[in-house]
């Protein structure tokens, strides 16, 4: 296996109770941005808690030792710094940006934050009820509902099939307890990467988070297990009536982890196929068909297997037209190998994309944190370049042909509409 190189301005260190800590020293503008990353997403909660990091990531800021939710918001606004939580399927993320001359002081209110949250009964008690008026929101977006249900029919009990929220039976079983057992089952030392870019070198760095962090100990001895392999399900279809404007389509295919060989080639088909006015189901389905209000395709990046997905707004009088095209638009990469031009401007696309990405210092941190935190390491920002690159017409078709076959069926629309594809 080939050793890549690590970006230059890059450091990897690892504290002795095995907190990860990555620096990237930017000096090109007088910011350092900080992401500081826990193995501890909805993936990791139990089903009959769903929507528990969700609640988490809401709370934890509101309330520290020695601190009120008011006082730790007047500590960031009064030097004009950005503190924030954020729940992922695959991880937790505390995220802080500061100009550097106040880089101390608010890595050291994250740390406190994040070693000694309190949890106060209220706010978790309004934070359940902003939870529960998001999962009530949802319902009424018709693209929601839809892809919603396609997750559920595609991962049945894995915690892929939730969008994270919950629903309104586990939000409202969730209590301050359950919040204080997930975080000392999870967040702790040895399930940290701290990821910092901007104006500082990389002793500074090393020097402050040994300070704050080094003597961090785990509560118990080793993590817990969780069972993350995907159910083996048949592709299958749900039809669901509404009173909307338009039919939303969507048909999504189980596809692979981010570190299978299969990865890049898929990434590539999503972009070439719904990634913007260029791509293939706008020119072919909107634009010479017609019968597209929206239409895209996507394809997450996940730590276990991910969904290739493409959908569609339309008519309701065009549902059955739609459905039958994005099928066929999804088919063609089985049968016909893209011409080497086309290929050349999706690697192209998809390229300067992910250059683009990582322009400021908050994109950097997240990146290589992200990156290490689902277990890819630093290396995975070159080898992910050099696969794309190294993309052969053959290899996106045997990754169609392997991946995007029989597709899982999901559809909203009026009564109408859908019942010519019912029929």
């Amino acid at each position: 296996m080939t050793t890549l190189p690590k970006p230059s301005n890059l450091d990897r260190t690892q504290l002795k109770n095995g907190i990860v800590l990555l620096v990237t020293e930017n000096s090109t503008a007088d910011v350092i941005a900080t992401r500081i990353f826990i193995r501890a997403g909805s993936c990791y909660e139990n089903p009959e808690k769903a929507g528990l990091a969700n609640l988490l990531g809401a709370v934890l800021t509101k309330g520290c030792d020695g601190l009120t939710s008011l006082e730790i918001a007047e500590r960031v606004e009064s030097v004009g710094a950005s503190l924030s939580a954020d729940t992922a399927t695959d991880y937790f993320v505390l995220s802080l940006k500061t100009v550097t001359a106040d880089f101390a002081q608010i890595l050291e209110l994250a740390a406190k934050i994040l070693r000694s949250p309190t949890f106060p009964e209220a706010e978790v008690e309004m934070e359940k009820r902003i939870a529960l008026q998001d999962v009530r929101l949802q319902k009424e977006q018709p693209f929601s509902v839809a892809f919603e249900q396609l997750r559920q029919i595609m991962y049945k009990n894995h915690p892929y099939a939730s969008s994270g929220l919950g629903d309104e039976t586990t939000i409202g079983s969730l209590t301050r307890e359950d919040l204080l057992e997930y975080y000392q089952t999870y967040f702790r030392p040895d399930n940290i990467v701290i990821s910092i870019s901007g104006r500082i070198s990389s002793e500074n760095a090393q020097q402050q988070i040994n300070q704050l962090f080094g003597d961090w100990q785990p509560l118990v001895d080793t993590l817990p297990t969780t069972n993350v392999s995907i159910p083996q399900t048949q592709p299958q279809q749900v039809i669901t009536p509404q009173p909307t404007q338009q039919s939303v389509i969507m048909l999504g295919y189980l596809g692979a982890s981010v570190d299978s060989d299969d990865y890049a080639a898929l990434k590539l088909l999503s972009s070439y196929l719904g990634n913007g006015l260029s791509s293939r189901l706008f020119i072919e389905l909107r634009e010479k068909l017609g019968l597209a209000y929206d239409v895209s395709a996507f394809y997450p990046t996940r730590q276990f297997s991910s969904s290739f997905v493409v959908y569609m707004g339309t008519a309701p009088g065009n549902t059955l037209r739609a459905l039958k095209g994005l099928r066929k638009e999804v088919d063609l990469l089985s049968i016909n190998k893209l011409e080497e031009s086309v290929l050349q401007a999706a690697k192209n696309k998809i390229l300067g994309q992910y250059a683009l990405g990582k322009q400021t210092n908050g994109q950097i941190a997240q990146i290589y944190g992200w990156y290490e935190i689902i277990g890819l390491g630093i290396d995975f920002d070159q080898k992910f370049q050099q696969d794309i690159a190294a993309l052969t017409n053959a290899d996106t078709t045997e990754a169609a042909i392997k991946y995007l076959q029989e597709p899982f069926v999901s559809i909203i629309g009026q009564q109408e509409a859908i019942s010519s594809v019912i029929a």
